[in-house]
């Protein structure tokens, strides 16, 4: 395979057969498809090897580390065999094979007439067409394992960070840092700086780590795109002004002090879930990252770097600037003081407490190491697990490491122009499960082949072993899935409840096994539900606010509360599967309706920002019940309407995070454009003049190849502070709101609620 301009795969489209694959338009057509099977089975229990994954994971005890250390298989055992073969360093060469082998048929086949829907009568000029064409577009990208994947693109210091972890380790080659160099440089703006999103502000952490890697990479200080990032970073307070996390990488090299930094005690380790602050108080992937950090920051490591940064200080003779404490009865006060303290105790901490804090640190990671070697599927705590696990004495040949640094190598994407962007996570699980909602949507028939090979792919990610969730939930049958190729630990309630979606549109041959799945993932699902009604993304009743107030948790957001995204997403699927009058799903229709804001709106947690929020929690009122003249559907109507942009389409910026005036306001793009057109056609405006001009936004800026641009971040990781770009998204968000536009809501309401008649 070769890998496209966004990085997705281009295989065989799946669709090879001449008859038709289009079921036929209208609901009818539609329902006569939907998988409905038997009563499930009673769960798999805990550690019960599936079809198609790894059993209970081995036992391995490397030296110089006492206890159980739960090692997982080497990668590419059991059920990672074919996809590691794939996923390598060199895994496009496979692929190609089996494209160049498969691809023109099939793609023939896919485009011939016999396999398109005819239109409805009465279709707008174009919208059918389009709809094809897109559709056509993202059966080509089906990798043939049965997976969608795009580029997940996010800022540069995952490539700074990249090459700062090869220059500690003393891996770094001329390849990868002038591959990695070219990339950094093609991301400065004209004033020198770096932003974290497409046309975003400047960002001091970003233009720091970006600056640094440039040096690595041999770029002279005193070059003109150096001098002006050294200017702007000295006018804005320097590398004293940076992030904790930048000042940590910096440590590293004897560019910052460590007596500088927040303290961060591995004794943390040994706090039990009840007692604040423990690990468990944190969300999953900062969890991930602040293990690691305290073994980093105990041992305090330095690896003095060939030059200086004196460039980068407002006064080079005294980097660090004193600041003023916070009043003590502010949070910020309290928690500077406790910091003071942690810096004394480091000095007097009994040592075997500390060497004891260390191991166990050290077992957690290795227990946590995914089949693949990463650690999340993410790439940053992978990052600081690999720094971690070497200071404690695992050298780089050794069986944790070595899998760990091949995993790293998955997460870089190389462009035509050799370029090399290095992905924070991947999102194969999401993307799947979104592209085959969007295909049946457009009114793909659902056993059509591709669908078929995504649901036996989905059905083969299911995870049914216990994970950190179990620590909240501890008698909670395993089942769900998670985002990534490999991340069995933290499997999430968002996405198995879109699994969960998709895999009620497609008819699979062995229905049994899909309704096996889909009841462990309902019942893990509402397993999960917090107490206040709502779900988080990984975790149930993650929601103190002490950690966010730490000294080091300035990187972003490091809890897990619930959001409405996930919660309508849940809700939908919750309805879809007969349960919209279950007790659990009315809480959350109901935490649903308390969180909608004065405009009419909902925040949009995980996708940014407003428009996402009303675009997920509008379908699910909807399918659970709630009628479209309901006073909470007919205020986020009239919000959706008040932003559309005068091109007809939606957009909005990340700015609307930190500043509210930004609210629906941004570029138009094709993905938001799709969120606000779900949302209105679910609340019954298909003929309203915002739908018609919205769908005509969609017709007239698709690409003759069936996508479309997406330059803008509509994607959220920690809100304004971790921005994302899914490439994917321009492609089967607008697919699913064609489609729906051409053929109706997927489903019909599985039953209704009390709110429908408004008494919610």
């Amino acid at each position: 395979m070769t890998a496209t301009t966004d990085g997705s795969a281009e295989g065989a489209g799946a669709g090879s057969e001449s008859t038709p694959g289009i079921v036929p338009p209208g609901p009818a057509g539609r329902a006569a498809g939907l998988a409905a099977g038997p009563p499930a089975p009673p769960p798999v229990p805990p550690g019960t090897a599936l079809p198609g994954r790894a059993g209970p994971r081995a036992e391995y005890a490397p030296p110089g580390v006492p206890g159980r250390l739960g090692r997982p298989p080497r990668p590419g055992a059991g059920r990672d065999t074919a996809r590691d073969t794939i996923r390598d360093s060199t895994r496009d060469t496979a692929r190609d094979t089996i494209r160049d082998s498969t691809r023109d048929t099939a793609r023939d086949t896919v485009r011939s007439t016999a396999d398109l829907p005819r239109p409805p009568d009465g279709t707008r000029p174009g919208v059918y067409e389009a709809a094809a064409r897109a559709t056509r577009n993202l059966l080509d990208r089906q990798d043939p394992e049965g997976w969608w994947k795009g580029d997940l693109e996010t800022n540069v210091t995952m490539d700074a960070e990249d090459l700062l972890l090869r220059q500690f380790l003393g891996i770094r080659d001329e390849a990868t840092t002038r591959a990695a160099a070219l990339f950094i440089r093609g991301e400065q703006r004209e004033d020198g700086t770096w932003a974290t999103f497409h046309g975003g502000p400047p960002e001091l952490s970003a233009t720091i780590e970006a600056y640094v890697a440039l040096r690595l990479a041999g770029d002279a200080p005193d070059a003109p795109h150096m001098s002006r990032a050294s200017a702007w970073i000295r006018a804005h307070g320097g590398i004293a002004a940076a992030r904790v996390f930048t000042r940590i990488w910096l440590a590293l090299f004897g560019w910052w002090n460590w007596d500088h930094l927040p303290e961060l005690p591995p004794e943390l380790v040994f706090l039990p879930p009840w007692v604040p602050l423990n690990i468990y108080d944190f969300g999953c992937w900062a969890r991930q990252t602040i293990v690691p950090l305290t073994v980093v920051s105990a041992l305090r490591p330095v690896r003095p770097a060939s030059f200086a940064l004196d460039e980068l200080h407002t006064d080079a003779r005294t980097p660090n600037p004193t600041r003023r404490l916070a009043p003590l009865t502010s949070w910020d006060g309290a928690f500077q003081r406790m910091d003071k303290a942690l810096h004394v105790y480091r000095r007097f901490a009994p040592r075997r407490l500390r060497k004891a804090a260390m191991a166990t640190a050290g077992r957690w990671i290795v227990e946590r190491q995914e089949n693949d070697g990463c650690w999340g599927g993410i790439q940053p705590p992978a990052v600081y697990s690999v720094i971690a696990l070497h200071l404690l004495g695992y050298d780089l040949g050794h069986p944790v490491m070595r899998a760990g640094l091949e995993s790293l190598e998955r997460f870089a994407v190389w462009r035509a122009d050799g370029a090399r962007m290095i992905e924070a996570c991947q999102s194969p699980v999401w993307d799947t499960c979104l592209a085959a909602i969007a295909l049946a949507d457009a009114g793909l028939r659902p056993d059509h082949p591709a669908l078929v090979k995504a649901a036996d792919w989905m059905l083969g990610e299911e995870i049914v072993r216990t994970g950190d969730w179990a620590v909240r939930r501890p008698g909670l049958a395993p089942g769900g899935w998670a985002f990534e190729f490999h991340n069995d630990t933290y499997p999430d309630i968002d996405d198995t409840a879109e699994v969960v979606l998709a895999l009620r549109r497609i008819r699979h041959p062995d229905p049994a096994r899909v309704e096996a799945a889909i009841a462990r993932g309902v019942s893990w699902n509402l397993g999960m539900q917090s107490r206040n009604g709502a779900w988080g993304a990984f975790d149930a009743d993650n929601t103190s606010p002490l950690p966010n107030k730490l000294p080091f948790c300035d990187f972003g957001e490091v809890i897990d509360p619930p959001s409405a995204d996930v919660t309508a997403h849940v809700v939908e699927m919750l309805a879809f599967e007969g349960r919209a009058g279950d007790a659990r799903t009315r809480r959350g229709i109901a935490w649903l309706l308390e969180e909608q804001e004065a405009s009419g709106s909902w925040f949009g947690r995980w996708g940014t920002n407003y428009v996402y929020g009303t675009g997920s929690v509008v379908p699910a009122l909807a399918a659970a019940g709630i009628s479209p003249g309901h006073p909470a559907i007919r205020r986020a109507v009239r919000w959706l309407e008040s932003v559309q942009n005068e091109d007809g389409g939606w957009g909005e910026d990340q700015r609307s995070y930190k500043d509210p005036s930004w609210a629906g306001k941004g570029a138009s793009t094709a993905s938001q454009t799709a969120w606000a057109l779900m949302a209105l056609l679910s609340a019954g405006e298909r003929e309203g003049k915002a739908v018609e001009r919205g769908i005509a936004h969609l017709v007239e800026t698709q690409k003759e190849d069936g996508t479309w641009d997406e330059p803008y971040f509509t994607g959220t990781g920690f809100p304004w502070d971790f921005s994302i770009n899914y490439h994917l998204y321009r492609q089967v968000f607008p697919l699913t709101a064609l489609g729906r536009y051409l053929y109706g809501e997927p489903f019909a309401p599985a039953g209704a609620h009390p709110a429908a008649a408004g008494e919610a």
